[in-house]
């Protein structure tokens, strides 16, 4: 274990100083991040406004506004792509390079996705949480979270970035037979943002829908995080939840494995 960690732990911490050199890129990504989540914010207050009715989806309007945020900052920070990072190295003939080398590509791409995330954990994610904490109490009148709910989100939280992860490397295996995936990253981002709940919660679907959605891994993405941060499971929804997350994990890194034997052997190089 810790000769794996000794050879792919210089790739996250490469992207985590990366982000940090480039002090431009740091500044736009914290403006675009506060952006969007206030533009989804004045969009559910302005529903909430148009509404005879206190709740809406089974959330009142304090519960929609710590959804806003902790759905939007935990889709940022769990969904780091690689699919697109796949694309490139088919295109350019670096996946070639990749496998002559003494390392699993899967880890390599798994590891630089880590980095990414870590930063954006940090930075600003972490002080969006303690902001949300302090807005709770003092302004919408609600407990602060305890430690066990706190901890089982970060766990939530963990086994979607990995689910998230195995998946885009399954989606990435498209590379290797389209050679071009650049519009369907494009239509992915904008169907899983509905799948996932970061655009609207699930509860707000119909309830075949819903059910369709608990059954599938992307409601684990973003959706059930936050559900357990609002403290809408109960304790052994908590654990069922987290043992579902657990289980999807397992099942999509089986899945690229399966995915990756098939496509090493017609692997065509374009460039290089």
């Amino acid at each position: 274990m810790r000769k794996f960690f000794k050879i792919y732990w210089p790739f996250a911490l490469n992207y985590i100083k990366s982000n940090f050199v480039y002090k431009g890129r740091f500044y736009l990504f914290i403006l675009r991040k506060f952006l969007g989540m206030f533009i989804y914010y004045y969009l559910w207050m302005a529903i909430y406004a148009s509404s005879a009715s206190d709740q809406l989806g089974g959330f009142t309007r304090s519960e929609m506004i710590l959804y806003v945020f902790m759905s939007y900052t935990i889709s940022d920070m769990v969904m780091v792509g690689i699919s697109s990072e796949i694309g490139s190295d088919v295109i350019d003939g670096n996946v070639a390079m990749s496998l002559i080398k003494p390392i699993n590509y899967r880890m390599r791409l798994v590891f630089q996705a880590l980095g990414v995330m870590l930063y954006r954990a940090v930075v600003p994610s972490l002080f969006i949480w303690i902001g949300l904490e302090i807005y709770k109490a003092a302004y919408l009148g609600m407990a602060v979270s305890n430690p066990l709910t706190i901890l089982a989100t970060l766990c939530s939280i963990v086994f979607s970035f990995f689910i998230f992860i195995f998946f885009d490397y399954c989606f990435g295996m498209l590379a290797f037979v389209t050679t071009y995936i650049f519009g369907m990253n494009i239509i992915k981002n904008a169907v899983l943002n509905f799948l996932t709940g970061k655009l609207m919660p699930i509860s707000f679907f119909p309830e075949i829908l819903q059910k369709v959605f608990a059954f599938l891994p992307f409601s684990a993405i973003t959706y059930v995080p936050v559900m357990i941060y609002l403290g809408k499971y109960s304790g052994l929804q908590v654990l069922f939840q987290l043992g579902k997350q657990v289980l999807w994990v397992g099942i999509l890194y089986l899945l690229g494995s399966f995915l990756w034997k098939k496509v090493e052997k017609r692997i065509v190089i374009l460039g290089g």
